[in-house]
């Protein structure tokens, strides 16, 4: 399928925003580049769903003030993104918005696909820890599951977590949890 996208000139938020709902590609804006990227496979959207699941019942069970959705447009001071997970100040979802700013994101999530692996991996971090994005986590799918976690200490992230399939991560922000990469990716 191909998409015909006119369009003059730099890119802003607002032109993002303003294009038709896409099931088949994501849209995001780094500095003023349109990137669009396929939607993702089974495996991806399984794992996204059942870490979701467990993000939103641990969420619950320490009664935090948090949301957790999946594929939301976050403003950056430098662009649009979507990252696969976001867990969001609860009044900031309050509103039925297309877009939240990046304020109230208290941890983003990528979960790398063949696709999008540079921009899940090192432009990514970097834009969320120049928004000042408390957390960020990576679940790599391939060759095996991980869950890498970082904290953002001093304007970028250090990593604090790495759990491989097979082996439980404990958390403890923005919320305590448990996860083993192994149980977000299997049939």
């Amino acid at each position: 399928m191909s998409i015909a996208i006119d369009h003059v000139g730099p890119w802003t938020v607002a032109d993002v925003l303003a294009l038709p709902e896409e099931r088949t590609t994501r849209f995001e804006l780094l500095g003023e580049s349109l990137v669009m990227s396929p939607a993702p496979g089974l495996r991806h959207q399984r794992a996204s769903l059942r870490l979701a699941m467990i993000l939103h019942a641990a969420a619950r069970a320490a009664d935090a003030p948090v949301e957790v959705l999946e594929a939301v447009n976050v403003i950056l001071p430098s662009g649009l993104v979507v990252p696969d997970l976001v867990v969001l100040d609860a009044a900031a979802a309050t509103e039925d918005a297309v877009s939240v700013d990046a304020e109230a994101v208290q941890l983003a999530i990528e979960l790398v696909s063949p696709g999008s692996r540079t921009v899940d991996r090192k432009f990514k971090p970097m834009l969320y820890a120049e928004a000042a994005i408390p957390r960020f986590w990576r679940v790599e799918l391939a060759p095996a599951p991980a869950l890498v976690a970082y904290e953002l200490d001093s304007g970028r992230y250090v990593e604090r977590i790495t759990a491989l399939a097979g082996a439980t991560a404990h958390l403890n922000a923005p919320f305590s949890v448990d996860i083993d990469p192994a149980d977000l990716a299997r049939p």
